[in-house]
């Protein structure tokens, strides 16, 4: 079963990843891998669009029912049973389900673990799954646009991830209700906002530059994708 698995995810998402690659990379002038990272990433960002927005709907509709909650919480607050009941009532009649923003990131979950299975080895000059009508351009070159060694780390795309990451984290705060914000949450937000980033920069300062490059492009558009689903409430 586990070999099916691994068949599966091998033939559906990494390979087709790989030959993308290695397909721009042949076509692009200059042949800089950087560019072809930013393409793919483009695509795939495409692709996954239509579940994130679904994730970022979800997530805007529990910040919304957040007041609601709280009273449901303060009335209830002797009673986690009665209190739990109510909620799961609320969230029927208001046809919300809780783990609607979870299911877009599961979906995304391999093609990102592929991403960084194809950036990781084909920087290392391992090409094994090419398709026979994509050429193999021999060692990929890992100059991002002749200036950084993506199959090397560096310290300075490590600390533009984090500062990234951060950007993405807070924008993400920013839209929700914190006021009426259940207080676990809440205080769970304040590490994942300020702690997180360090850890990053921390992780990408160890990888080779392509990861934290990759981490820094898609973040970016997700930050994009924020700003334009959060456009009628930002002044």
């Amino acid at each position: 079963m586990l070999n099916f698995i691994i068949n599966i995810y091998t033939q559906a998402i990494y390979e087709p990843i790989l030959n993308l690659l290695v397909a721009l990379y042949n076509v692009i002038p200059g042949q800089d891998i950087g560019v072809v990272i930013i393409l793919i990433t483009l695509a795939i960002r495409i692709i996954l669009a239509p579940f994130m927005h679904k994730a970022l709907r979800g997530q805007k509709e529990m910040s919304n029912m957040q007041p609601k909650i709280a009273e449901l919480r303060e009335k209830f607050k002797d009673n986690r049973t009665e209190q739990t009941k109510a909620i799961t009532e609320l969230y029927k009649e208001n046809d919300i389900n809780p783990f609607s923003s979870c299911l877009p990131l599961l979906i995304q979950l391999p093609i990102l673990i592929a991403l960084y299975q194809v950036f990781d080895k084909a920087l290392k000059g391992n090409l094994d799954g090419l398709y026979s009508f994509v050429s193999t351009p021999g060692i990929l070159n890992s100059m991002l646009f002749g200036w950084i060694d993506l199959a090397n780390p560096n310290i300075v795309l490590a600390i533009i991830a984090g500062l990234v990451q951060f950007w993405q984290s807070w924008l993400i705060t920013k839209s929700q209700n914190q006021e009426h914000m259940d207080p676990t949450m809440k205080a769970m937000s304040i590490p994942t906002m300020y702690v997180l980033p360090l850890v990053s920069i921390y992780i990408a300062w160890k990888l080779p530059a392509g990861r934290p490059f990759y981490w820094i492009v898609t973040s970016l558009f997700a930050v994009g994708h924020q700003y334009h689903f959060d456009k009628p409430l930002v002044p």
